[in-house]
């Protein structure tokens, strides 16, 4: 099986206010961090992952569950002769 190569998120940056905004595939986007921060203040940081926004809290929350053992390496799902 081979991996697949995404592109990575485009930053995109407002000179006229200094806003920065992530997109991918046309739609705020981005598991690294805020998709979308406004006038480049931090504080205003908002959260997007395909378009849709979230909160800080539940971006984190998708974010760790996108990691860890799929579920075919998991010992708990393996059948036992």
């Amino acid at each position: 099986m081979t991996k697949q190569k995404f592109d990575k998120p485009r930053r995109l940056i407002k000179p006229e206010d200094g806003t920065i905004a992530y997109t991918w595939e046309g739609k705020l986007h981005n598991w690294d961090g805020p998709a979308l921060i406004p006038e480049g203040n931090n504080r205003k940081r908002e959260y997007y992952i395909h378009g849709i926004q979230y909160t800080e809290e539940k971006w984190n929350e998708l974010k760790s569950d996108r990691q860890g053992l799929p579920w075919f390496k998991n010992p708990a799902y393996k059948e036992r002769s």
